[in-house]
């Protein structure tokens, strides 16, 4: 029986309508580091791919300089945090639901996310989901961010699952697939309502593909069903 599920935040149980990413162009011009306007397309692919990540962890990358990416990390958080409050973010269909569905069948729910705490937590605040999820994980110096396994299996380890096999994992982005396969969860699977789309999903370690994370809850239940994708088994 699946005991844990985890799951991402933005574009997987919220609305994202391009507020990551806008954000993301938001740090990266308060930095310097974007001076046309609409930005490059080559730049914006750059920040498509790295949805999932941590977002210090990407910026480090980007700038090749830690004291411009903390700078950018803060004008990240400050950004995300203002369309948080303008309402640029909001539960995606069937998220609430699908949250309580999981609860109601005894599994325990951890969300995870790329966000910092700070932002992680304001924008579950706003959303007063506190009650309805029993951990809510980001990266930290200890805990890295995905692809690599360290949320989900961090999440296992707090809330005193014995087996991988008993987690299922959802999320959005190829990043949060790996992490999920990477971790050995028995469910992989990749919800079209976010970042990547099914082509680019699909293309990724997984085990199913959600139309959203409203059929989550079903899959988790009727676990033992055949993968959706046979070439999971090949991933290394």
């Amino acid at each position: 029986m699946i005991e844990l599920a985890a799951i991402d935040l933005a574009g997987t149980l919220v609305r994202d309508d391009g507020a990551v990413e806008g954000a993301f162009i938001d740090a990266l011009r308060a930095v310097h580091a974007i001076e046309n306007d609409p930005p490059d397309d080559g730049l914006v692919a750059v920040v498509r791919g790295t949805m999932g990540r941590s977002k210090i962890s990407v910026f480090r990358e980007l700038l090749a300089d830690e004291r411009r990416a903390d700078d950018a990390n803060e004008a990240f958080e400050e950004a995300y945090e203002k369309r948080i409050h303008d309402g640029e973010t909001s539960a995606l269909p069937g998220a609430e639901e699908a949250l309580i569905k999981l609860r109601e069948q005894g599994v325990l729910v951890a969300v995870t996310t790329g966000f910092s705490p700070g932002t992680r937590d304001l924008l579950l605040e706003e959303l007063d989901w506190t009650s309805l999820i029993d951990l809510a994980l980001s990266p930290s110096e200890e805990r890295r961010g995905r692809p690599a396994p360290d949320l989900v299996l961090a999440a296992l380890i707090e809330l005193h699952v014995d087996d991988v096999r008993a987690v299922a994992v959802a999320g959005d982005t190829t990043n949060d697939l790996l992490c999920g396969h990477r971790a050995g969860a028995s469910i992989v699977a990749g919800v079209l309502t976010g970042a990547h789309d099914r082509t680019t999903l699909e293309a990724a370690p997984h085990t199913h593909i959600l139309e959203s994370i409203e059929d989550f809850p079903l899959l988790v239940q009727a676990r033992g069903v055949e993968p959706a994708s046979a070439a999971t088994d090949a991933w290394v």
